[in-house]
């Protein structure tokens, strides 16, 4: 078997242990400071939504001839500004501008035609509304609200109100986290991105179940056993997983990162790359989450009802019991070797027994 394989069977056994909830406040400081530079970089730079939500007008043009900045130049120079120019599978240009009306886009068609050398009607031109564009955001975030409201309900019915609490959270922050990379990085948003954001969001909840599935399995009857505490057992589940989230989050990253490379580096796809983000990052932060911060909150929130409370007390005093009479058992023990050895010594220290003569009546009666 290789090692993988004995460390997930020493695991899965408690027999080799990683103490995840003990340091839960290292995982909340670790993660609090990812939400920070999130939040302020969404509060400072905000996010680069895509014509599909700003509204706007999309050039198209088939050359492989050109550079992005000589197609910036004539679209500056035709009267659009702040126009972004993207390569698209090296022999097409995408151009995005402001809304422009009908005059504008024929300028600046005819403009990029002459600059590449190209038929005017081979130019696509695409316009999308702004009402167009706030449909689209409102049904994003309507979608993402609805799924929500349904894990809550889901992870009630087949968990406890506390496990679909820790979830939640542990959703809101691969979210944060997801859409703060966009805004660290300037990657434009489009309804591709809020796709691969849903689908992220299966995905963490997926591996959230699993973890939360297995400490159900260890603390059932926990309270009147009494062998260990709800944050052990919900650690030992954590560990019990450990391999198998691991190794489905390397499985399911590896596609995702061969279209990041190949696609977007190689090919220029913009439209994989605004996908292929979302779900790298999403994943990675939905595997972190389900183990260093769903199941500690769990044990937070579980730790502070009262029947958890007295479990750690009886805990406790088992434990420090059991660690008195192993002392004393070693004290008797060693205490036990000392007489002996005492014993010992006292036999080999004693003098030969003497030989005992005749009595003196004896002697007279034999004469």
């Amino acid at each position: 078997m290789s090692r993988i394989g004995d460390l997930g069977n020493n695991l899965y056994r408690g027999q080799v242990q990683f103490d995840f909830i003990a340091r839960r406040r290292r995982w909340y400081a670790i993660s609090g400071l990812l939400v920070i530079i999130c939040g302020l970089s969404l509060a400072v730079k905000g996010l680069n939504f895509g014509v599909e939500f700003t509204g706007g007008t999309v050039f198209t043009v088939q050359a492989t001839d050109g550079t992005v900045d000589q197609v910036r130049t004539t679209v500056n120079g035709a009267g659009a500004k702040e126009a972004v120019v993207q390569r698209v599978n090296n022999d097409r240009f995408r151009i995005q501008t402001e809304a422009l009306t009908e005059a504008e886009r024929n300028k600046v068609a005819s403009a990029l035609a002459k600059s590449l050398d190209v038929k005017e009607d081979t130019v696509g031109v695409q316009f999308v509304g702004p009402s167009w564009g706030s449909e689209i955001t409102k049904k994003a975030v309507t979608g993402l609200l609805i799924f929500l409201v349904l894990v809550v309900i889901f992870l009630t019915i087949y968990f406890e109100f506390k496990m679909a609490m820790a979830a939640l959270v542990a959703l809101v922050h691969d979210v944060l986290l997801t859409i703060g990379v966009y805004s660290i990085l300037g990657i434009e948003v489009t309804p591709a991105t809020v796709i691969g954001i849903l689908t992220i969001l299966g995905y963490s909840l997926y591996d959230t179940v699993v973890v939360f599935d297995k400490v159900r399995e260890n603390t059932a009857g926990i309270v009147g056993s009494g062998r260990m505490t709800y944050s052990q057992a919900a650690n030992l589940a954590v560990n019990q997983t450990l391999v198998r989230s691991i190794n489905t989050s390397l499985v399911a990253l590896l596609p995702v990162l061969a279209i990041l490379i190949g696609a977007v580096g190689l090919l220029g796809a913009g439209t994989l790359q605004e996908l292929g983000v979302a779900l790298f990052v999403g994943i990675a932060a939905g595997t972190y989450s389900s183990i260093f911060i769903a199941t500690p909150i769990l044990a937070d929130l579980k730790e502070r009802e009262p029947e958890m409370k007295s479990l750690v007390r009886r805990v406790e005093q088992r434990q420090s019991g059991g660690s008195k009479s192993s002392k004393k058992a070693s004290a008797a023990a060693s205490t036990d070797e000392s007489v002996e050895v005492t014993a010992s010594a006292g036999v080999s220290s004693t003098s030969p027994a003497k030989r005992q003569q005749p009595s003196k009546k004896n002697k007279g009666k034999r004469r």
